[in-house]
Parts: C-alpha cells; structure tokens; sequence
C-alpha cells in the first residue's frame, strides 16, 4: 500500500466510524433492550436512548480508522486476480486481521462480492460487463444488503453476548460461556429467543452498512483522487 492509499483508508475509516455512530447509536440501545432477559420496558424502553453517543462516536474514529487501515493492507498483500476463486477467502482474512468477529467474516466477502459479481439474468449486477469499478452510493447499497444478511445469520450469538454481558454475577451466563448462553436461550425461548431483536438489528445494520461503507468509499474515493491532483 502506497502513501496515498493508506492516508485515505486511515481517514475515510475514522470518518465512516464516526458517521455510522452518530446515526445508528440509539437504534442499537433499542435492540440490546429488545433482548434483555428483563423485557423492553423494564430494560429501559425508549428513556435515555442516545445517552453514551459523543463518547461512542470518539472512541469509533481510531477504531474504524484502524480496521479498513489493516483491512487493505492485508487485501494488498493477499492480492490475487479478479476473476479469482479466492477472492471472497482473501476478505475473509483481512476482515478477520481487522476485527476478529463472525459478522465481520460474512459481511465484508459479501460486500466485496455483491459489488463485483455478475449475474446471468441482468448480466452485471453493479459491474456490468465493461467492468466499470462501482459508484460509492452503489457500493453503500451492496454494504447495507451485505450488513442486514450478516446481521440475521449471527443474530443468536449478538443474543448470547447480550445475556452474558447482563447476567448476574455469580450466575452460570455469567460466566461468558457463548454455547451454554445460546442453549439457556434455546430451552426457555426456543427459536424466536435466539433470534430475539432480529428485525432492528438487520435495520440498524442495513443502514450502518450502507452508512458506513459508503461513507468510507465515496471518502477514501476523494482523497486519492485529491491525492493524484496533488503536485
């Protein structure tokens, strides 16, 4: 990675982090309380929903910032044909050097995939066939269609991390044991348990990707192009 490239992606990430927080932070408050072993109400409901936003929205500058700087490095160092089949193992791993999280691990392939992936019946989804490289409102479209599936497949274990992060001491959730909260969910809840919150956690998700990875493109977009203008 050049100079340029890795001052864009440091700042187009803190940017995107920022902006995402700002926006999105009440609606992740509702879906925690959504799945508190408590109930919405009692959890707190819609009281003091974007208490915490400026000191999130400071904290998620340097992080964002630091997940796309080491997301592209490693993309760059892991650099393979574009019609290569290994793509998608390639985002895998960076995605995993940056944030080590599952949903990271299918949002970010998928993103990459969507942008570029051709498909038989319209021919090109974004790309087309001349392989025109695609619009940050296009890429932000493909990152909330690829944050909102994340966002549903790892729903059950966003739920065990909330319980474990709200049980009593002392108790056996507690003790931050991921599968035996998933169980604990399963036996007194079932499936709709386990997927307790799913529907604004796909929302709050669908548009922080959209949010979020446009806000990152269309900004690392101007400062490169800022960059090659640059004397």
């Amino acid at each position: 990675m050049d100079a340029p490239g890795f001052t864009a992606s440091l700042v187009a990430g803190g940017v995107a982090g920022v902006s995402v927080d700002l926006i999105l932070f009440p609606l992740d408050t509702i879906k925690t309380r959504l799945q508190s072993p408590q109930g919405f109400n009692k959890a707190g409901g819609f009281r003091g929903i974007y208490a915490g936003v400026p000191s999130a929205a400071v904290g998620s500058f340097p992080n964002a910032a630091a997940f796309f700087l080491t997301y592209e490095y490693v993309k760059s160092l892991l650099h393979t044909d574009s019609t290569s089949h290994f793509k998608p193992v390639k985002h895998m791993l960076a995605a995993s050097t940056g944030e080590v999280i599952p949903f990271s691990l299918v949002q970010f392939p998928l993103w990459e995939s969507l942008k570029m992936v051709r498909c038989s019946f319209t021919e090109a989804l974004w790309a087309w066939r001349r392989g025109h490289v695609v619009d940050s409102w296009q890429s932000a479209v493909c990152g909330a269609f690829a944050g909102g599936f994340a966002a549903a497949v790892t729903t059950p274990l966003d739920v065990a991390k909330t319980r474990i992060m709200l049980a009593k001491a002392g108790s056996s959730t507690a003790g931050g044991n991921v599968l035996s909260a998933m169980h604990g969910v399963w036996r007194s809840q079932g499936l709709a348990g386990l997927f307790a919150g799913v529907l604004p956690r796909m929302a709050a998700i669908s548009m922080g990707g959209f949010i979020f990875l446009g806000a990152y493109d269309q900004t690392r977009s101007l400062l490169l192009e800022v960059g090659r203008k640059s004397p």
